[in-house]
């Protein structure tokens, strides 16, 4: 349960970072940190996630439904 709970929470963040570079990006203000930096952020959290989530598998520690339907 913990780990669904870890994967929840990076996948808000990932959103988050997403939007926070929206933000930016639609202010255009020179003083404030490029939005690169936050999409560079989602695109890590997203490798976390993936890896995360490919690691739980092979430990058993999440199982997939054995149907899709």
């Amino acid at each position: 349960m913990l780990i669904k709970i870890v994967l929840v929470a990076l996948l808000v963040f990932v959103v988050f970072q997403l939007f926070r570079a929206l933000y930016l990006m639609l202010k255009n203000d020179p003083n404030q940190a490029s939005m690169s930096k936050h999409l560079g952020r989602r695109v890590m959290f997203s490798v976390v996630v993936m890896a995360l989530i490919i690691l739980a598998l092979a430990m058993g520690w999440i199982e997939p439904h054995h149907r899709p339907y």
